[in-house]
C-alpha cells in the first residue's frame, strides 16, 4: 500500500473512532440478531477525507421489516423513509445535555441493486444478498468502500482507496453498464468532480460522452437536485466542465454549452463561456458568511451568475464596421431562464428571482456617465426589490475584463451607486418606497368608491414619488387633486 493511501488509512481510524461507539453498538444489535450491518458510501469517504459526519448510511443483509424492529431498540425514533427501497432511518438523541446537532441519525438499507426498465423513469428496486454485490452497485469506487461492524473491517473489493488517493472517479464495475443501470450516475460523476475537486477516469468519461443522451430518461426532479448539489459545491466549475465537455449539458441545461460562440478571426467578442464560469466564481467570491447580506452558498445567486448571459447566441448581430451587439439579450435571457427552470422543476421562487436577476444584471451600465438622477436610483432600488444585495454581488462579477483601468472604473462606479443608495436609504424610505396617501387616503380625498380609478391615482402618486422624493401631506393631496381635476374633468 503506498504512503498517500496508508494517510488516508490513519486519517479514517482517526475519524471513526470519534463516530464508532453509536455504530458499533448499532452493529452488534444486527449482529446479535443475525445480521450482516457496514457502514458505505460517503460517510466511509468522508472519514478518509477527514470529515466526521452524524449522518450515517449503513447496509445490511436484514429485510427492511427486521431493520425496523432492531432500530426501534436502537434508537429514540425510527421512521420508514423508503422501505419499498429498502431503507429505514432512525435517530439517537444526543446526551447529556448536548446540543441537538449531536444527535447521530442512522439510514439503513437492505442490501440491494438499481436498474432502470428502458421504458421507465424510475429505478426498480432489487434485493441482494451480499456486501461486496451491493457495493458493485454503488456509483463510483471511492463510494464503494464499506466498514463491517461492529468490527470495523475495512471493505475495498473495487480499490476505492487508491481511486481517492489518486482523486480519481471511477465506476465499481463497466461504466457502461453503471450508466445504463442508472443514468443519474452520469450527473453524480459531474457532482463529485465539483464538490471533491476529482478527475474522471478516462474510461469512465469516454462512457459519459458515449452514454450522454441516457439521462433523458431520468426525471426532471432528480436531475435538478445534483445540479443544485453541483452548483452549491465550493468549486462548482469543474463539475460544469464534467457536464459541459461530456455532453450531459446537451440534454439538462444546453443554454450554457450554447454559450460557446464561435470566435471569428478578429476575435470580436469574448469566449462568453469562459466569460460565464468567471463570473460565477467571482459572485461566489462575493457571498458572505452566515450573518452577511447574502449567505453562502446561495443557490440563487449562483445560478444568476451562471444564466445571466443565455440571451446572448440568440441576439448576437454583427455590426458595420467590426463589432459585436447583444441587443436586449438580458431581456431574451431572463424568459429562456424561466422556460429551463421551470422544465428543471426547481421551486417558483427560485425561477422567479433568478430570471429576475438575469433581467436586471445589464441595469447598472451607463450609470458611470453620471446621468442618473436620484429617480432612477429609486427605481433601480424598487425593481430589484428583496434581490437587491445579490443584484449587486452579480453586478460586481459581471465584470471579467482584463483592462485594469476599465475594472477599475466600473468597481468605482457601483461603488459611487451604492453609496447613493445608502444615502437616500438614510434620507428616505427607499427599500420600501409606497406614495404618501395610502388608497383609503384617495378615496377620502376625491370621493370616489373602491374601482380601478384609485388605482391609477395611486400609480400616478407613486410616479411622483420617484421622481421626487418624499412628498409630504400637502404636497400629495395638492398633486392628487391637480391630477384628478385632468382625469375627471374637473
Amino acid at each position: 500500500m503506498s504512503s498517500p493511501e496508508h494517510e488516508l488509512l490513519h486519517r479514517a481510524l482517526r475519524t471513526l473512532t470519534s463516530m464508532a461507539p453509536a455504530a458499533i453498538e448499532l452493529g452488534t444489535l444486527f449482529q446479535e440478531a443475525g445480521h450482516e450491518l457496514a457502514l458505505v458510501g460517503g460517510p466511509v469517504r468522508d472519514a478518509f477525507l477527514g470529515r466526521a459526519s452524524h449522518d450515517l448510511d449503513f447496509a445490511t443483509s436484514a429485510s427492511p421489516d427486521q431493520t425496523e424492529r432492531i432500530l426501534a431498540r436502537w434508537g429514540d425514533a425510527h421512521w420508514d423513509i423508503g422501505r419499498e427501497f429498502g431503507t429505514i432511518g432512525a435517530r439517537r438523541f444526543a446526551r447529556g445535555g448536548a446540543d441537538a446537532s449531536d444527535d447521530v441519525v442512522v439510514e439503513v438499507t437492505t442490501y440491494r441493486s438499481d436498474e432502470y426498465d428502458p421504458a421507465s423513469r424510475k429505478p426498480v428496486v432489487a434485493f441482494g444478498d451480499t456486501l461486496d454485490g451491493d457495493l458493485s452497485r454503488r456509483d463510483f469506487t471511492v463510494n464503494a468502500m464499506a466498514v463491517r461492524l461492529p468490527d470495523l473491517t475495512f471493505v475495498d473489493p473495487f480499490d476505492g482507496l487508491g481511486d481517492l488517493a489518486r482523486k480519481v472517479l471511477r465506476t465499481p464495475i463497466a461504466p457502461e453498464r453503471s450508466f445504463d443501470d442508472d443514468p443519474l450516475r452520469m450527473m453524480r460523476a459531474a457532482r463529485f468532480a465539483a464538490q471533491l475537486g476529482f478527475a474522471v477516469d478516462p474510461g469512465t468519461r469516454e462512457a459519459l460522452e458515449e452514454m450522454a443522451g441516457r439521462i433523458e430518461i431520468v426525471s426532471a426532479e432528480r436531475v435538478q437536485a445534483e445540479l443544485s448539489k453541483l452548483l452549491l459545491a465550493d468549486r462548482p466549475r469543474r463539475g460544469l466542465e464534467v457536464l459541459v465537455d461530456s455532453g450531459l449539458a446537451d440534454h439538462v441545461l444546453p443554454e450554457l454549452p450554447a454559450l460557446k460562440l464561435e470566435i471569428d478571426e478578429h476575435h470580436r467578442h469574448k469566449d462568453v463561456y469562459q466569460h460565464t464560469l468567471t463570473v460565477l466564481e467571482q459572485a461566489i467570491a462575493q457571498e458572505t458568511g452566515p450573518d452577511g447580506a447574502v449567505p453562502g452558498p446561495d443557490l440563487v445567486l449562483r445560478l444568476a451568475a451562471l444564466l445571466h448571459d443565455v440571451g446572448k447566441p440568440a441576439t448576437r448581430r454583427f455590426e458595420p464596421g467590426g463589432g459585436v451587439s447583444f441587443h436586449h439579450h438580458e431581456v431574451v435571457g431572463a424568459k429562456l431562464v424561466a422556460r429551463r427552470l421551470k422544465a428543471l422543476k426547481f421551486e417558483k421562487q427560485v425561477v422567479k428571482d433568478v430570471s429576475r436577476l438575469v433581467e436586471l444584471h445589464l441595469r447598472f451600465h451607463g450609470y458611470g456617465e453620471g446621468v442618473w438622477t436620484d429617480s432612477a436610483v429609486r427605481r433601480y432600488v424598487t425593481d430589484a426589490g428583496p434581490l437587491l444585495e445579490r443584484l449587486h454581488r452579480l453586478t460586481r462579477a459581471d465584470s471579467t475584463t482584463r483592462n485594469k483601468r476599465k475594472a477599475q472604473r466600473l468597481a468605482d462606479s457601483y461603488t459611487d451607486l451604492e453609496h447613493r443608495i445608502e444615502d437616500l436609504r438614510a434620507q428616505e424610505e427607499i427599500d420600501a418606497i409606497r406614495p404618501d396617501l395610502d388608497g383609503t387616503e384617495i378615496m377620502q380625498i376625491l370621493g370616489i368608491a373602491p374601482g380601478p380609478e384609485v388605482g391609477r391615482a395611486y400609480k400616478h402618486l407613486l410616479a411622483l414619488r420617484m421622481e421626487h422624493g418624499p412628498l409630504g401631506r400637502d404636497r400629495a393631496e395638492a398633486e392628487l387633486k391637480a391630477w384628478w381635476s385632468t382625469v375627471a374633468g374637473g
